[in-house]
């Protein structure tokens, strides 16, 4: 598939008036052809020693097609210019491409106006901006509750800011199947009036868990706290609507979501933006500048100091439309399917533990597993890793920048194996295939 001329993105700021799909290129999703998709993704047809690639690491790093790397060179060749600067064609070219993409970002996350959509250069970084923000008005004794299952992107920043402002750090604990335990926080009174600030994961980077995120922003809304959700895991794979979601910061990333590194969104409720203060200062985030003082633009672009990622931002544009011509929906249910399949295969595995769900039910497309051998002795993640690499097969192995989640569950590491819209049965098929040679491999060796 390919979407064919150059990308003319209005300039929207409202859009509670705008229908879903209005701001692509095309409107209604096309018919689901994995194989077609496939074709869209150059890097697919790389082999590793002879042996086709098979890129089961999308959680890590989503592949990028063909239409967004072209976005890009596009934008560098023809339209280069910085933003909001320059009074010539190609300064408002640049500036138009630009507040277009937010426009078609805002749309793809159902956001009611662009101005909620804030550029950053990860979801890192979005995650920082949130704590750095939020942490204005926190005082000693305040609470900050995250989970066990969180990325150290969402742990560290938080740590942080406990330790300058002396608020407490608590956190949600995971049940032994790898789901957020919301009866013993209940219980045990997690969420309460010292509560200000609570940040959880949408979906596990490790175990695969979709938490109910609109169940636990009710709960932190109920005792006033300030609702932030790590969407990284999110964004890419369900069809994500701010609306409903019930949260009041989201950050995710745009390399996960087959756009380009180096961009991340960070989206926030207009009047909570509006009243936190600026993140970073410098060029573009101020209204007047003295020797005296300064004062600060209004939302986006308070939060957006100095040159922002400009082509980034209009690659990540045009992977938001990709997503939308093949439609969240029916990506998500590809995913389901694959995820479905693997579970299966990795059960009938001897010597074979998964991490989490082992259902399908609220569970995303990543699968963490550890692998003993048949001497009952582990086989380690890097050795697992190492093997499946030299049969063309990519993985992730260690600990997922998730390791107090690897603690909560006794194991110092695991494999993780994560699918997305270009995953096929056949490459689970090699997936399954290649572990049940490692098993046998290292117990040989034994």
């Amino acid at each position: 598939m390919s979407l064919d001329g150059g990308p003319e993105y209005p300039v929207t700021t409202d859009l509670s008036d705008v229908a879903p799909g209005s701001l692509a290129l095309v409107e209604e999703p096309i018919a689901f052809d994995v194989e077609a998709i496939r074709a869209d993704f150059p890097i697919l047809e790389r082999t590793v020693g002879g042996t086709p690639l098979i890129y089961l690491d999308s959680a890590n790093s989503s592949q990028k097609p063909r239409v967004v790397v072209e976005a890009v060179e596009d934008h560098y060749l023809n339209h280069n210019a910085n933003v909001a600067r320059a009074m010539h064609m190609l300064g408002a070219e640049a500036t138009e491409a630009f507040e277009g993409a937010r426009a078609q970002l805002a749309q793809f996350i159902g956001a009611h106006r662009s101005e909620e959509v804030v550029f950053t250069k990860n979801a890192s970084e979005a995650l920082n901006l949130c704590a750095y923000t939020l942490g204005a008005s926190l005082r000693p004794g305040d609470e900050i509750v995250i989970s066990v299952m969180e990325h150290h992107s969402n742990i560290v920043p938080w740590q942080l800011l406990a330790q300058r402002t002396g608020a407490v750090l608590r956190w949600f604990d995971v049940t032994d199947e790898g789901r957020l335990d919301l009866d013993k926080a209940v219980a045990e009174g997690l969420l309460n009036e010292r509560t200000k600030i609570v940040s959880i994961a949408y979906v596990s980077n490790v175990l695969g868990t979709i938490n109910p995120i609109s169940q636990i922003a009710a709960l932190g809304h109920a005792v006033g706290a300030t609702v932030v959700v790590d969407a990284s895991q999110a964004v890419p794979q369900l069809a994500v609507n701010m609306a409903d979601l019930g949260a009041d910061l989201v950050a995710f990333t745009g390399h996960k979501m087959v756009g380009p590194t180096g961009i991340g969104v960070l989206w926030g409720r207009y009047e909570l933006l509006a009243a936190l203060p600026p993140f970073l200062g410098g060029g573009e985030m101020i209204e007047v500048v003295t020797m005296a003082g300064s004062t600060y633009a209004p939302p986006p672009h308070r939060f957006e100091a100095g040159t922002p990622p400009i082509a980034q931002a209009v690659g990540l544009s045009a992977a938001a439309q990709y997503l939308s011509v093949i439609g969240m929906n029916q990506i998500t249910a590809h995913e389901r399917e694959i995820t479905g399949y693997a579970l299966e295969g990795l059960q009938s595995l001897p010597g074979v533990t998964v991490l989490g769900p082992n259902e399908l039910v609220d569970r995303g497309g990543a699968v963490s597993f550890t692998l003993t051998a048949a001497d009952q002795q582990p086989i380690h993640p890097h050795d697992v890793s190492h093997l499946l690499d030299s049969r063309g097969i990519a993985v992730r192995a260690g600990h997922h920048c998730a390791r107090p989640l690897h603690e909560r569950f006794g194991v110092q590491s695991s494999t993780r194996a994560s699918f997305y819209l270009y995953t096929t049965r056949a490459e689970i098929d090699a997936l399954i295939e290649s572990l049940d040679y490692t098993i046998a491999f290292f117990g040989r060796l034994r």
